[in-house]
């Protein structure tokens, strides 16, 4: 299970410590084996023996983790180390114990990957902060808490497994629109649990009441009369004030924990459906005016699917103001090498005093823009807003950070006619 985009023939194999094996074949499948995960346990002794100390991470991933879910007679393990590019550190340490490096992937999360000495097994190496854990923690957790994710993924992996692969890495990037759905609606459910604490934050943060609501609104222009579709409306705040400027607004959000809360403040003014965003848009075609997506499009790998469906939506000429991070703020707060990476992040919002994980994906400008132009959009505006004047009388601190430091970036972009 991966985040980066599908690898060429060339790229897997510059990413091998030597020859990329072929498989030429089918991929070979086997039941669930409960021997899985006590040869786990045999292998973690195994390394924290080896490594001591510098174990920080070492959990047991991927689909032999999962009871009942058929896989690869491969057992996938994660460890984070304190710094995986310096192999000095650890790898003649795990190769006295037996392991192999096989995989060596410096400029994508600073990825190894070694087979044991004496099981089938691909022990993936990372530091820590690298965006792979918390989705493959993620995705585990999903699968074995949810029985129609499993069947889900089992079938997917039983028809992609009956094809034929020249790398099993093309058959890894094959499972890529399922894994991103079922990630996607666990992160979904995972705002459920926080969906009271978000609106209460959302009603008055100054970065969402008084930067980032105005400059969608702003950028959504003139909607009086309009038929309006919020994407990912959250607890409605942003539904609320189109609707207050007289538009005919529908809101739509994965959580249902979040829409319960929108209906109850504002199911007067709006109205608000669960929808997975990520999914087919279950409105006719050509039946909206404008759509607004406030900071929604960094929780998806993949943009196309999502565009395409706007596009189909939208009324010819019809407007679509969407927010995403600013690529420049993430790259530099996360302190990440190279900025032309397309990358899982995780950050913790904190919300309700309790911790709140949320993943999303940083990519280059150039990337949003051509995901944009791809979808068959024409960009009309790209701004970069300032905090309205309100701003400095409730939270002169952060309103200082706005007004000099790039928080996120906002596009309006053209339906054609």
């Amino acid at each position: 299970m991966t985040s980066q985009e599908a690898l060429s023939e060339d790229e897997i194999e510059s990413g091998w410590v030597g020859e990329a094996p072929k498989l030429n074949s089918t991929v070979t499948l086997v039941d669930y084996d409960p021997e899985w995960p006590r040869l786990f346990e045999r292998e973690a002794e195994r390394i924290r023996g080896a490594l001591g100390e510098r174990v920080l991470v070492l959990e047991h991933v991927g689909s032999t983790s999962v009871p009942g879910l058929c896989a690869k007679p491969c057992v996938d393990i994660l460890l984070e180390v304190p710094d995986s590019a310096d192999e000095d550190a650890y790898l003649p340490d795990l190769e006295a114990a037996g392991y192999r490096l096989v995989i060596r992937e410096p400029d994508w999360e600073k990825h190894r990957c070694f087979k044991g000495p004496d099981t089938n097994v691909n022990l993936h190496v990372y530091s820590p902060g690298n965006g792979q854990t918390p989705r493959y923690r993620l995705f585990r957790d999903r699968l074995r808490s949810h029985p129609e994710e499993l069947e889900l993924y089992a079938t997917t992996k039983r028809e992609l497994g009956a094809k034929e692969w020249k790398y099993i890495q093309q058959y890894a990037d094959a499972k890529t629109e399922v894994v991103e759905a079922i990630l996607a609606r666990a992160r979904a459910e995972q705002y459920d649990g926080y969906s009271e604490a978000y609106a209460s934050h959302a009603e008055k943060s100054v970065t969402n009441a008084l930067y980032d609501r105005p400059a969608i609104v702003d950028l959504a222009g003139d909607v009086e009369g309009k038929r309006v579709l919020d994407v990912g409306c959250a607890a409605g705040h942003l539904s609320a004030l189109l609707a207050g400027r007289g538009a005919d607004v529908l809101g739509v959000d994965a959580s249902a924990g979040m829409v319960e809360v929108a209906r109850r403040k504002f199911g007067d003014v709006a109205r608000f459906e669960v929808v997975d965003v990520s999914g087919p848009l279950p409105l006719p075609d050509g039946s909206i005016d404008v759509i607004t997506a406030s900071l929604v499009l960094h929780y998806l790998k993949d943009w196309g699917p999502m565009l395409a469906g706007f596009r189909r939506v939208l009324k010819p000429g019809g407007v679509l103001a969407f927010s995403v991070h600013h690529p420049g703020e993430d790259w530099h707060w996360f302190e990440k090498d190279d900025y032309f990476q397309l990358e899982l992040l995780e950050d913790d919002f904190g919300l309700g005093g309790k911790p709140h994980p949320v993943r999303f994906y940083r990519r280059p400008l150039s990337w949003t823009f051509g995901a944009v132009r791809d979808a068959g959009f024409a960009v009309d505006r790209l701004e970069e807003p300032m905090p309205v004047p309100e701003a400095a009388e409730a939270d002169p601190k952060w309103t200082e950070k706005l007004r000099t430091t790039p928080r996120f970036l906002y596009f309006r972009a053209i339906s054609p006619s």
